[in-house]
């Protein structure tokens, strides 16, 4: 089985574009990791392609690949269409690696493209629950109320139904923080840090949706969602596409100046019927991980880590094994997951900054680990990087992710 290594990789600013299409930010995205890795569309012999909302939106249901890349005049090749919730672009990695890995393919590509704004916000909103089980919706949001209500923590009075103004995600996370408050004392006042840390690194990078600053004191007096979570602390409704190539050790040979960063472990699977109290999913995927690349979590010199909202980098940030379970809150208020602190966390400004389209969020992630890894994060760059990790939740069933990818990245 031979190495894996990425050659490539191109991102566009994530943000809202109202003249924007899934296919052109696709383009541009593809256009960039091209030019990145010095290679033509001619080069490329397979191609995974991740959306989710695309049908949604404009009815373009099936074959979205290959609508954008005969587009592009790539033709002949395969094409692979990914859905897989938030998680979509990072399993388009996962399936172009697995491609290489078993020798079917020299050179792949993985492309994520999403667009979710739109100015029927209702439609945009809505949208999120298809991450769910819908047959099965009504049952989980009276599990998400029923759940609330056996925290012995006070909550201010919210008169407002789950999902009723916002995704419906963004209760399913406030019932984790609070359950995380309750069990282990952690505050909002950790949240909010967890949430300024990220605008402070989405404020240094060119492709964050936002690039404003904020202190603890303004991320808590934002407009509430859902308690604990204001408004700062969720990530917001945006487009965007990213993408990146990947190839073999026998093509990596044949280049001549290339930039590679070698894929020491790509892992994917799916959630299970647990307890709250029970192994979380990305505690046994990372344990996978670790496992492949013959690593542990402390050899990890930053980590890009699925932070729909500031609790989901508080937890991720645990079950990754960066700090004891119930010390994420104590960990990012101590300064250790910003830049210059002990294991830096979405130096990209997370997808709480950063954005969050989400067919395209899980290749950002990868497109910060890369810039890191190859010196080139400029006024957020980490110091002597060499190994990263990338954590990509996508959609729920319970009270967990329904699907996970977890990555770890390596300097050549």
């Amino acid at each position: 089985m031979d190495d894996v290594y990425i050659i490539g990789s191109g991102m566009i600013r994530f943000n809202k574009y109202p003249d924007g299409s899934v296919k052109s930010m696709a383009e541009n995205a593809i256009n960039l990791a091209l030019e990145d890795a010095g290679l033509s569309g001619g080069d490329i012999q397979c191609a995974f392609f991740s959306n989710t909302f695309w049908g949604m939106f404009d009815n373009q249901h099936s074959i979205r690949g290959q609508v954008v890349f005969r587009g592009m005049g790539i033709d002949s090749i395969p094409v692979t269409n990914v859905e897989n919730a938030c998680a979509g672009a990072s399993t388009a990695l996962h399936l172009a690696y697995t491609g290489i890995r078993a020798g079917m393919y020299d050179l792949a590509i993985a492309v994520g493209s999403e667009k979710i704004s739109n100015s029927n916000k209702a439609l945009s909103l809505g949208a999120y629950a298809s991450c769910m089980d819908v047959g099965n919706l009504e049952a989980h949001i009276r599990m998400i109320t029923d759940v609330g209500r056996t925290f012995s923590i006070e909550i201010p009075d919210d008169s407002s139904a789950p999902g009723q103004g916002r995704s419906i995600f963004m209760d399913a996370y406030a019932i984790g923080a609070r359950w995380h408050m309750d069990r282990f004392g952690s505050t909002q006042e950790q949240l909010a840090a967890i949430c300024a840390k990220n605008h402070l690194h989405g404020s240094l990078n060119p492709l964050s949706q936002y690039q404003k600053r904020m202190s603890i004191e303004e991320v808590l007096a934002d407009r509430p969602v859902a308690y604990p979570l204001t408004r700062a602390m969720c990530a917001p409704v945006g487009d965007g596409a990213a993408a990146a190539i990947v190839c073999s050790k026998s093509f990596l040979k044949k280049m001549t100046s290339p930039r590679p960063v070698r894929i020491m472990a790509s892992v994917a699977g799916q959630g299970s019927d647990r307890e709250l109290d029970g192994t979380d999913i990305g505690e046994r995927l990372s344990m996978e991980a670790y496992n492949m690349a013959g690593a542990g979590p402390g050899d990890i010199d930053l980590a890009e880590l699925h932070d729909a909202t500031s609790y989901g980098e508080l937890h991720q940030t645990e079950v990754m094994g960066f700090c004891p379970v119930g010390e994420g809150g104590p960990f990012a208020e101590s300064g250790a997951t910003g830049l210059g602190g002990s294991m830096p966390v979405n130096t990209s400004g997370g997808l709480e900054c950063r954005g969050h389209p989400i067919g395209a969020s899980g290749l950002a992630q990868i497109h910060e680990l890369v810039l890191q890894l190859r010196g080139e994060a400029g006024d957020r760059q980490v110091q002597c990087a060499r190994i990263g990790l990338a954590e990509n939740g996508g959609g729920n069933i319970g009270v967990e992710e329904a699907a996970m990818c977890v990555h770890i990245l390596e300097k050549s």
